[in-house]
């Protein structure tokens, strides 16, 4: 290696450390494959530093829901039914609607929510909403965009209960046409970040950020040198790298397994701790939603095998009941499990 590419890549190393250790961050990862003949599928990890109960839900059509915000929230009636997967079933964390429309909630500790005025002309929402709230509403990104442009409503935040850990999110969303958003609140103002290549997403940095770091590492070829840690910057250039190294096709089987491939690599290895840094965490589950077959995959670390849900096979209809999948007890199943949902009430999203 020249001296000048040399010191070019210690100074990046070395600010993009620094960047890391200024932001230790719940770890999380989001990557989108797009194959041929409109074969796109969504992945995420969920990582957190202590366990994190998660169920499956399917949430039908007519569900009436308001922004857990006090008196001056938002209400809203869902247009769209989704298979959704919940944080300690508070809040949602994943999933896809009918139109094939993803939501993926990651941790972003520079998140900084504007003041919410409970008296002001804007509407509130609680952030365990966001995602929901985004299902319900859109079939397409950009019917997303368009309206959180408008920036009518404000997201309110408080402290995971029973932690001393305030909630600090942004949001990802993905369409069957291979489309991305990346909405983001840094220092009070939404920030949105939308375009089809847009298909990586992890933590800490801002998304910007993480985009400036990883045009660097494309200019060393990936099959060279890849950066190897488990923190955010360093899943965000492997993600892009092997998204786009696995092969691109139609074939559904393979496609799975390529992107499921490319998510565990990007995973934290279950029961890791990293000294000092208490917030590297390890991964508890993972998603694939395959956009174009309407098909919600779904692994956890703790259960030895695979499962996924036929959207096609579910009723969304307004008059249909909301149906629950447990495995916030490690329960294991195998195959397509749309059957074994079973009609519950709906959980209480976390709220003021």
């Amino acid at each position: 290696m020249k001296k000048g590419n040399f010191l070019t890549l210690a100074v990046c190393i070395t600010t993009l450390v620094l960047i890391q250790l200024a932001n230790p961050a719940k770890a999380c990862t989001r990557v989108v494959y797009k194959g041929t003949n409109g074969n796109y599928m969504t992945a995420r990890s969920m990582d957190w530093k202590t366990e994190i109960p998660a169920n499956l839900w399917v949430m039908p059509r007519g569900i009436e829901r308001n922004g857990q915000a006090g008196d001056n929230s938002i209400a809203w009636t869902a247009k769209y039914g989704s298979i959704i997967t919940s944080a300690w079933d508070i809040a949602t964390a994943d999933g896809m609607n009918e139109k094939g429309l993803v939501a993926n909630i990651l941790w972003l500790v520079e998140t900084k929510y504007p003041e919410f005025n409970p008296k002001g002309d804007k509407k509130g929402m609680a952030v365990s909403l966001w995602g929901q709230f985004a299902l319900d509403n859109f079939a397409s990104v950009k019917e997303a965009v368009d309206y959180f442009k408008k920036d009518d409503i404000t997201i309110v935040s408080d402290y995971i209960p029973g932690t001393d850990t305030y909630a600090t999110v942004h949001l990802s969303l993905s369409d069957p046409s291979g489309d991305n958003a990346i909405f983001e609140y840094i220092d009070g103002k939404l920030v949105i970040h939308h375009d089809k290549s847009y298909n990586v997403m992890t933590n800490s940095p801002t998304f910007d950020q993480q985009l400036a770091l990883n045009s660097y590492w494309k200019s060393i070829p990936g099959s060279i040198m890849l950066p190897g840690t488990n923190r955010a910057a360093d899943r965000f250039v492997r993600a892009s790298y092997y998204i786009d190294a696995i092969p691109k096709n139609d074939n559904t089987r393979m496609a799975v397994a390529s992107v499921f491939s490319v998510i565990r690599n990007c995973s934290v290895p279950f029961g890791i701790s990293t000294p000092n840094e208490p917030n590297i965490s390890s991964t508890r589950w993972r998603t694939v939603s395959d956009q174009k077959n309407l098909v919600y995959y779904y692994e956890s670390a703790l259960t030895p095998n695979t499962f996924w849900v036929d959207m096609k096979k579910l009723d969304f209809s307004e008059k249909a009941s909301v149906k629950k999948l447990a495995v916030d007890k490690e329960q294991i199943y195998s195959g397509e499990t749309s059957a074994m949902f079973e009609n519950t009430q709906a959980f209480e999203f976390f709220g003021l």
